[in-house]
């Protein structure tokens, strides 16, 4: 029978209590078959919560290395993001995220939009998120596309240069396909401004 690991962390304390696995002399693994894991601030607030039916912990890098995992990212009471990928790592005292391979991110209003990218970097000291290489945003408005982008507390994404952008016309088909300098989609205001060489705005759409 597997066995299931439900943690609960306030940071900086962490605590794990499984039999750990030695693998050579200098390395300590713990193998991890399922995990439910939250992470709270110093003032008791819920970070963010992972679930991982596949990791392990390394005990001399204090390092989590998680298979398929699902992060949830929370605002209070509620979750504002929730994440998969096929791969991921927490380290630096469960202060750094990392996933890796077909990452996907959404809140939980269905069909709202869909935000893919290869990977995703979060310092929890930070309230900005990284996605790198193969970003694709999409709703019912527009796509774009671009190798970089920041998703701020704001709720603004930064895509950076260049940026491939698609308007979609009003039967949900591709209507027009242009390149442009650094474009910000707000999630708020459900509106898209592109930015020129001299750092002015250059055009906002809102749909």
């Amino acid at each position: 029978m597997k066995n299931i690991y439900r943690l609960i962390i306030f940071l900086p304390l962490f605590m794990l209590g499984c039999t750990p696995n030695v693998i050579d002399e200098n390395k300590v693994i713990q193998k991890i078959d399922s995990l439910d894991m939250t992470i709270f601030s110093n003032s008791g607030d819920k970070v963010y919560s992972i679930t991982s039916p596949n990791s392990s912990y390394d005990n001399i890098e204090l390092k989590f290395e998680l298979k398929k995992p699902i992060i949830n990212i929370h605002n209070g009471t509620e979750t504002k993001y929730i994440i998969s990928s096929e791969e991921s790592t927490l380290s630096d005292n469960n202060k750094l995220l990392k996933l890796k391979g077909n990452v996907k991110l959404k809140t939980l209003k269905k069909d709202e939009y869909s935000l893919n990218a290869d990977n995703f970097i979060w310092n929890i000291e930070s309230t900005n998120y990284l996605l790198e290489g193969n970003i694709r945003f999409e709703n019912q408005n527009i796509i774009l596309n671009s190798g970089k982008a920041i998703l701020g507390s704001d709720n603004i994404i930064e895509f950076f240069k260049p940026v491939k952008y698609i308007i979609k016309d009003e039967n949900k088909e591709n209507k027009y396909e242009i390149n442009s300098e650094n474009a910000f989609y707000n999630l708020n205001t459900e509106s898209v401004s592109f930015e020129a060489k001299d750092k002015r705005v250059k055009s906002i759409i809102y749909f």
